[in-house]
């Protein structure tokens, strides 16, 4: 892939308040790029710098090696759909969607075929002639989909498109933007404060706070080696332990509460080790219950169950392990013939030192 965007020491001030600070970042041609974050962390600022409704304080924007400076939005090769999709309800989809083409020199008839080409790319053919005020929250997405691509082009800008969808929907939605994306082979670059959301659809994601970036990366790695505690926090869940880094060497000698003494290689500890008191973190799927008859094929260590969430396919355990201040989670599958244990029982629990992180 090609890089087709370039952000170097961007900047963005409102008053005293700094939005932006110091982002670099770059963006490929054909990629699906998300920007990932809690509230108020500076994404959709981005976005709209990118989009160039937002200026920068310092700092450049390039799009195909083009500077952006003084580049107005509607002559960058983007194009945004919006969180409220604006749709205009007194015209009809087809009318909606052909809204971008009113300054073009096409002819009716290249508009109308426009109009159909982009309606079956989102699915929509032979929804032209409806009422846009009738259609359901997905369609109206769809909708804003088809009026943005139908102007062709080089990115699109995606601000929590699919926020208010409801759960299933919303689901749907995810897998048809990525088919999309696929199919018209064009940059998307998606803002949402939704993990799964962003791990879902993405090629890679940079994970924003307080205006900054804290770690850019495909979605397997941000997940599997986050660098900072406030990555592993925001990112999925995650159990923390308190640890005592014995030793740094070709590995990583650990003292890990509750659980004793190990060996990690050096890349699971994604910013450094050094002697002394650290953090380690493990995912709950990564820790399992050993009911009985069953063994560790790593390690185990006693714990007393301290909640139950069942949710139908899965079961979320709360254990307690002496000498380990925090219960820690566990993802179960419900397999046929496993049992749910209930609050208070003894049990095991096996966990593996590849599954950890040290911070």
């Amino acid at each position: 892939m090609t890089d087709l965007i370039k952000l170097r020491g961007v900047q963005k001030y409102y008053g005293d308040y700094h939005a932006l600070r110091d982002i670099n970042l770059t963006i490929r041609a054909g990629e699906f790029f998300s920007l990932l974050g809690p509230s108020g962390c500076g994404k959709t600022t981005l976005l709209r710098v990118i989009a160039g409704f937002e200026g920068v304080s310092n700092g450049s924007v390039m799009i195909s090696d083009k500077d952006m400076k003084d580049v107005p939005p509607n002559q960058r090769p983007t194009n945004m759909v919006f969180q409220s999709y604006a749709i205009f309800p007194h015209l009809t989809v087809a009318e909606n969607v052909a809204f971008g083409l009113r300054k073009s020199k096409m002819s009716k008839a290249e508009k109308a075929d426009a109009v159909a080409e982009a309606l079956k790319m989102v699915g929509l053919d032979g929804y032209g002639k409806r009422a846009a005020h009738a259609l359901s929250g997905g369609q109206r997405q769809r909708v804003a989909l088809a009026r943005a691509l139908i102007l062709k082009p080089k990115v699109l800008l995606l601000d929590e498109p699919l926020s208010a969808l409801d759960k299933k929907m919303r689901e749907h939605m995810q897998v048809e933007l990525i088919r999309l994306q696929r199919a018209v082979g064009i940059t998307f670059i998606l803002v949402t404060h939704d993990q799964e959301e962003a791990l879902v659809m993405s090629d890679r994601i940079a994970v924003m706070f307080a205006g900054e970036i804290g770690q850019m990366d495909d979605p397997e790695t941000l997940y599997r080696r986050p660098k900072s505690r406030r990555v592993a926090e925001f990112i999925g869940k995650m159990n923390f332990l308190p640890a005592t880094v014995t030793s740094v060497g070709e590995s990583i000698g650990l003292d890990i509460a509750g659980f004793g003494q190990t060996d990690v290689p050096q890349d699971q500890a994604p910013e450094g080790a050094k002697p002394g008191e650290a953090a380690i973190g493990i995912r709950p799927e990564t820790l399992a219950i050993l009911f009985e008859g069953e063994t560790a094929s790593r390690h185990e260590a006693p714990a007393t169950v301290d909640e139950v969430v069942y949710y139908g396919d899965m079961t979320y355990y709360d254990v307690r392990v002496k000498d380990v201040p925090e219960p820690l989670t566990i993802a179960m599958k419900n397999l046929i013939g496993r049992p749910v244990l209930e609050v208070g029982a003894q049990t095991r629990i096996a966990w593996d030192e590849r599954a950890i992180v040290v911070f």
